[in-house]
């Protein structure tokens, strides 16, 4: 018997493969497809002839660990015990996962905000436990009334995503000050933010929880090496909570993984010396406003995109049907590979809306786009 009945192969996977399959642009799945800095690179081949190549500590390469305290200091402000509340992972993805295996009972409940990752709700049914599924306004700003309503004496983790994939959005100030609001309301209530687009924003800088002094105490930080610096076949991220909750993550981190690629996070260590973060937003910044000027004399509807590498967009004026066969014949048909919006729904809600990833050099997005104004 499975114990996902209802889960399918990931729509990410699905159009990839379409879009093997079909020799098509694929600007679905969340990778990019320019060269890793070759700083990174040149750090990476030297390190393959050093002694790297063994078991790190459990909880991580302990000079990654002191650099990522640092990275947070520099960024948020915040002083972290790399000892205490620091866990290097594999990937977001693994430190989501851990952290909802690790804190989520049987008959706990789990508020999520759809659109949604859909990696949230396997570990919260695997633990027996009943995911709530919320849905944004229709402009993906966070609805607090109906937040507010779905949260019970049973709800124990709220999941935010900021800034938020697949729309774009960030949260703003009054956004904090309600999710605070409705943890006073609810002391056993954990906040779970996954922050892996974190220095991807651009025009306005996102609030991260790292910065909410009320929320320190009852938030668990996700976020991705593999997002930030282009890696994402590294499969190396990093979790930050206070000690209480990150000594029960731990405890089920070591069954699962024990500790994660040693040359990778040797690697990272020493880039995190002479890389800047802070560059990350401008240099995707160019890309989303390259991409939108490729597409401005499509029949496509750009929305918003305040932060992440995805461009939301709408084929409403071009045709009616459903988002999942408009991108499978997208692919099939026009030769570029997109994400339909609804599969982020527990509801499937189709509003005409896909998703592009603009992770791509400019010659996929040039011929990608071409391709898109044709239709």
């Amino acid at each position: 018997m499975s114990k996902l009945p209802n889960i399918t192969t990931s729509i990410f996977t699905v159009m990839s493969k379409m879009a093997a399959d079909y020799n098509a642009i694929n600007l679905s799945q969340g990778f990019p497809n320019f060269p890793v800095d070759e700083r990174l690179t040149d750090i990476l081949a030297k390190l393959t002839k050093e002694n790297v190549h063994q078991y790190t500590p459990m909880a991580g390469f302990p000079p990654l660990m002191n650099q990522i305290a640092k990275l947070v200091k520099n960024s948020y402000n915040r002083t972290i015990q790399p000892e205490t509340e620091l866990l290097v992972t594999a990937g977001a993805t693994q430190g989501i996962f851990t952290t909802i295996l690790a804190l989520v009972k049987t008959g706990d409940e789990v508020i999520i905000l759809d659109p949604s990752y859909d990696s949230y709700e396997s570990p919260v049914l695997l633990c027996n436990a009943k995911p709530v599924r919320v849905a944004l306004n229709d402009d993906y700003t966070p609805n607090w009334e109906t937040i507010e309503k779905a949260c019970s004496s049973k709800s124990k983790l709220i999941i935010i995503n900021n800034p938020h994939n697949p729309t774009g959005k960030i949260l703003k100030e009054d956004d904090f000050l309600q999710l605070e609001r409705i943890l006073s309301k609810h002391p056993d209530l954990l906040v779970l933010s996954d922050e892996v687009y974190e220095y991807i924003t651009f025009e306005e800088k996102h609030i991260s929880a790292h910065t909410r002094e009320a929320l320190l105490n009852r938030t668990i930080m996700v976020s991705s090496f593999g997002k930030s610096f282009h890696i994402t076949g590294w499969k190396i991220g990093y979790t930050v909570a206070p000690e209480y909750l990150m000594k029960e993550i731990k405890k089920v981190h070591q069954f699962l993984v024990f500790s994660v690629n040693s040359i990778s996070q040797a690697a990272i260590s020493e880039y995190l010396d002479i890389v800047d973060v802070n560059l990350l937003g401008k240099f995707y910044q160019e890309k989303r406003d390259y991409f939108q000027k490729l597409l401005q004399n499509s029949r496509f509807e750009l929305k918003p995109c305040e932060g992440t590498y995805f461009q939301v967009a709408s084929y409403s004026s071009i045709s009616e049907e459903d988002d999942v066969t408009f991108c499978k014949k997208l692919i099939t048909d026009h030769g570029v590979a997109a994400i339909p919006i609804s599969t982020f729904y527990s509801d499937h809600k189709d509003q005409k809306l896909i998703r592009f990833c603009f992770a791509k050099d400019d010659f996929t997005l040039e011929a990608a786009a071409k391709k898109i104004c044709d239709i």
